[in-house]
């Protein structure tokens, strides 16, 4: 099945689609934001493998040194987007994609594989119960439903964990909202400097944006969401990026 897909690099990535809002319209701009996103991180060697297909077949993943996630784990790669969606799932894509992971983790002398999930399901994470079931097990968990998942080649591996600028579920601004989002995801850069500043204008709701821009900024982040994250009143809400548009908005944050 490995000759199905292909790696992302800086020679294709620009003729080649990323998975995620290749149809989509209104992401056009966000799209290839992604794709300027990527070509920085492929310097640091972050790899992109999808199905060669025009489908949403693909993984994401990166050494957790240079991951734009605030955690701790020395030595293991870090899962980003994983996503088999429709008509592909059920057929071993899934399967496929996270052995090639495991096994460029080996080849690299990792001490593993981990992944931030939703104890409850959350928008642009991955499938917990599927990676519960690969063999993934539960290290970290935050109180407002985050968890880290690891599957470690050793048990006697260090437990990866999350830092602390995480831990509390709060940012330091407790007026109106703050969003904090990055270009990882084609979705978020009109959803939020477009629709979320629409939404919360209608609203007379104050509104802070907070873009993450670099590697260290995501790393030191109050959210182990950096594609996106909302609060309110200082509070973490949801990862939701449809909560940036009107008819949403009043249904995730209670005002």
């Amino acid at each position: 099945m490995e000759n199905q897909f292909i790696i992302l690099d800086k020679t294709n990535i620009d003729t080649e689609h990323i998975c995620c809002a290749f149809s989509s319209k209104d992401a056009a701009a966000g799209y290839e934001l992604k794709k300027e996103w990527l070509k920085k991180e492929f310097e640091n060697g972050y790899v992109f493998r999808r199905l060669d297909a025009l489908a949403k077949v693909f993984i994401e993943y990166v050494e957790a040194e240079k991951a734009w996630l605030p955690v701790d784990a020395d030595n293991y790669l870090v899962i980003n987007c994983f996503w088999v969606s429709g008509q592909y799932k059920g057929k071993g894509y899934g399967k496929a994609l996270l052995q090639s992971a495991i096994d460029d983790a080996k080849q690299q002398n990792k001490k593993g594989l981990i992944t931030v999930v939703g104890t409850k399901k959350f928008h642009f994470m991955s499938d917990t119960k599927w990676l519960l079931r690969q063999g993934f097990k539960s290290v970290d968990v935050l109180p407002y439903g985050f968890s880290l998942l690891a599957l470690k080649f050793d048990e006697k591996s260090h437990n990866p964990q999350f830092k602390e600028s995480v831990k509390s579920g709060e940012c330091e601004e407790k007026e109106g909202l703050v969003a904090y989002y990055s270009n990882r995801c084609p979705f978020t850069e009109g959803c939020v400097q477009e629709s979320l500043v629409e939404t919360a204008k209608a609203r007379n709701i104050p509104l802070k944006i907070i873009k993450l821009e670099t590697m260290n900024a995501a790393q030191n982040a109050p959210t182990p969401a950096t594609i996106f994250s909302l609060f309110y009143k200082g509070k973490f809400v949801t990862t939701d990026v449809s909560v940036c548009l009107d008819n949403r908005f009043d249904k995730v944050v209670k005002v």
